[in-house]
């Protein structure tokens, strides 16, 4: 099943155990609390354990492709580029993705202490408690090293995200754009152009 297909059924049945919880109690309070936070040590155990195999494995193989950048961020903006060719390896490109997936735990959990202690809010805490380590379970990189996956279709390098619609959204990274952008010298190490 598509992953945000079933964040989706999830935040529905999520939406109905949640009507029939006293979000008032102290208790139940301190129950979603204790939940969110096992859910975010659990993902962050994952991601540090999946870390720990990509070190070890140490894959050295030369990766190259073309990432699509952002049209509203600064480097799209100063540059006018759309497109940037990156050369890396394997296990480089696997941790750059670890520590991308770590990085949106600290933003989940920044946005969910502000609503729960700032804005009093405990629905949305409920609401996120399986979240993290469903994501952590689906992550690329922790079904490739922990789960013995090959790397194939969905799970070659470079990650495609995928379609909210299920399949994949359109690979942005087929050889003639790797070729173009080495001939073009869009970054990359020591990439020239010709």
């Amino acid at each position: 099943m598509n992953p945000q297909v079933s964040n989706i059924i999830i935040m529905l049945v999520m939406m109905q155990i949640s009507r029939r919880i006293d979000m008032e109690d102290e208790t139940n309070i301190l129950y979603i609390r204790i939940a969110y936070v096992a859910s975010i040590a659990i993902a962050y155990v994952v991601y540090q354990y999946t870390r720990s195999k990509v070190v070890a494995k140490n894959d050295l193989t030369t990766l190259k492709y073309v990432e699509q950048t952002s049209p509203f961020s600064a480097e799209a903006l100063e540059k006018s580029q759309k497109e940037k060719f990156n050369v890396t390896t394997v296990r480089d490109y696997d941790l750059k993705e670890l520590d991308s997936a770590i990085k949106s735990i600290y933003t989940g959990v920044l946005m969910m202490g502000f609503m729960h202690f700032y804005m009093g809010y405990v629905n949305p805490l409920f609401m996120q408690s399986i979240s993290p380590v469903k994501s952590a379970l689906e992550h690329n990189v922790v079904k490739i090293h922990l789960f013995n996956k090959p790397a194939v279709g969905d799970l070659k390098r470079p990650f495609v995200a995928p379609s909210l619609f299920g399949g994949s959204a359109k690979n942005s990274t087929p050889a003639e754009a790797v070729e173009k952008a080495e001939k073009a010298g869009n970054g990359g190490a020591g990439i020239k152009a010709e």
